[in-house]
């Protein structure tokens, strides 16, 4: 019981559904029509979570990654190193286009984090599950304020099942978190873009 609630919790916040309903919040906040923001987050998702789940699929089929998110660690650099090229690319397109600042600081504080975790995964299995629900729960806070808040819950609930399916370790769950937070919280101040009401 204790596995499948685990698993049920690790595959509905999985990074690709964190990082849609992260941009569908963004998108909300940063546009003014119904239009705009459906184009903005077709756009968004379009050239960040459908390449790398393309590049997932393609990794799988050829042997190189074991899944989508249950992998070892030095399966993981090819993984990091691609999204991280994507990221670049991502986040000079939006900047250069001028796309909704809020949007554009999210892209620059996952480029950062993508970088960051690429580097650590060549030592160490970070938890990036844990990272992505992370960094969301704290990008809606500084964005929506207190209203935001009941998302916390979500934090350890995700950790604990990383944990519980033996993917990683509590030190790593806490650091994916941690690292996570102080990335996006950095960013997010950097450009101004907090509201803590």
């Amino acid at each position: 019981m204790k596995e499948t609630l685990a698993k049920i919790a690790s595959n509905v916040f999985n990074p690709f559904v964190v990082s849609i309903l992260v941009l569908a919040s963004l998108a909300v906040k940063a546009t003014t029509s119904v239009d705009d923001t459906v184009r903005w987050l077709v756009i968004c998702i379009a050239i960040s979570v459908l390449p790398m789940l393309i590049i997932l699929y393609i990794l799988i089929r050829l042997k190189k990654l074991d899944s989508f998110f249950s992998n070892p660690r030095e399966q993981r650099n090819l993984v990091y190193i691609l999204s991280a090229a994507i990221g670049a690319i991502d986040c000079a397109l939006l900047w250069y286009f001028k796309i909704p600042e809020l949007l554009a600081v999210l892209f620059t504080a996952g480029f950062i984090g993508v970088v960051a975790f690429m580097i650590i995964n060549y030592f160490w299995k970070i938890s990036l599950h844990t990272a992505f629900i992370t960094g969301t729960v704290i990008v809606l806070i500084m964005v929506y304020g207190a209203n935001a808040a009941w998302s916390t819950l979500v934090v350890p609930l995700v950790g604990w099942s990383r944990i519980v399916l033996k993917q990683h370790n509590l030190l790593q769950v806490i650091a994916g978190g941690a690292l996570a937070a102080v990335i996006v919280f950095t960013v997010f101040w950097g450009f101004g873009v907090l509201n803590l009401t």
